[in-house]
């Protein structure tokens, strides 16, 4: 592990064991099996969503893009870290909550989504037909 990866995984250590995966050139950091953050060229960046993207942004916080095949630009949810978080374990704490907090919302979104239907919940145009709920 180079040390800037070290130094990552120690300021988002707060929350957690934190688990290193290699990804795509760069690497995941997993803190509960959730996947909350990743380095790519020597960069740390933090997962957002629409609960939280306003104030990574507002922060000044740069979005993860990357080029495409067709040379536009992709720009996904997860952004820097505001400079001095990551000097600072106690700054950096509040960015990684809100990153664990995208997190595992999107995991409970993914769950709830492939989630099985009960066996006795029938489709809504099935109990309408059948007067049963």
């Amino acid at each position: 592990m180079d040390a800037f990866t070290e130094l990552c995984v120690e300021l988002l250590s707060p929350l957690g064991p934190v688990r290193v995966r290699r990804m795509f050139g760069g690497q995941g950091l997993y803190v509960d099996g959730l996947f909350m953050a990743l380095i790519d060229d020597g960069q740390l960046f933090l997962k957002a969503d629409q609960v939280t993207r306003e104030r990574f942004v507002a922060a000044g916080c740069l979005p993860f893009s990357y080029p495409t095949k067709d040379g536009e630009r992709q720009v996904m949810s997860y952004y820097r870290p505001p400079e001095e978080a990551l000097e600072s374990p106690p700054l950096m704490l509040p960015c990684a909550r809100l990153a664990l907090e995208a997190a595992l919302r999107a995991a409970n979104a993914k769950k709830a989504k492939h989630a099985p239907r009960s066996a006795t919940s029938k489709p809504a145009a099935a109990r309408r037909r059948t007067g049963g709920g």
